[in-house]
């Protein structure tokens, strides 16, 4: 699984970053979990508000920071 989050690296993109570390680590989840920081690579995304989470490719989240709860859900925990 490949999870990528979308952001210029604002505080509600590193938090975003945070709580979905934290899911992976706490349910031994295998993912690639990395920032996406490059304004042109996000806007192959099609987002016009961040923090956004893409996973597999899709994008499931975008403009706010996830609660775990919904990260968990998203990721089938």
């Amino acid at each position: 699984m490949e999870i990528k989050i979308l952001g210029t690296g604002c505080s509600k993109c590193k938090t975003t970053y945070a709580v979905i570390e934290k899911v992976i680590k706490e349910n031994n989840i295998t993912a690639t979990l990395t920032k996406v920081e490059d304004i042109m690579e996000i806007m192959n995304y099609n987002i016009l508000t961040t923090p956004a989470v893409a996973i597999n490719g899709e994008v499931r989240i975008k403009g706010y920071v996830p609660s775990e709860q919904e990260i968990k859900e998203l990721l089938g925990v």
